[in-house]
C-alpha cells in the first residue's frame, strides 16, 4: 500500500486566531524577546495558523 505524505500545514484541531495569538504571545515571553532558528519556525508555523484562523475583514469579499 502506499501512503502520500501531506506537505500542507494543517493543525491538529482547529483553534481559534485567540487560543493562537495566545501561544504567540507565550513563545515571546518565554524566548525573553529574542527567537532563535527552532523558535522562529514556531513562530512561522503560529502566525501561518492564525492567519487562517483569523475572520476575513468585510473589505476583502
Amino acid at each position: 500500500m502506499l501512503h502520500i505524505m501531506s506537505t500542507s500545514v494543517e493543525p491538529a484541531t482547529e483553534r481559534s486566531a485567540d487560543e493562537v495569538n495566545e501561544e504567540i504571545r507565550a513563545l515571546w515571553l518565554r524566548s525573553g524577546g529574542t527567537l532563535n532558528g527552532e523558535q522562529r519556525e514556531e513562530y512561522r508555523r503560529l502566525v501561518l495558523e492564525w492567519a487562517a484562523a483569523a475572520p476575513q475583514s468585510a473589505e476583502a469579499a
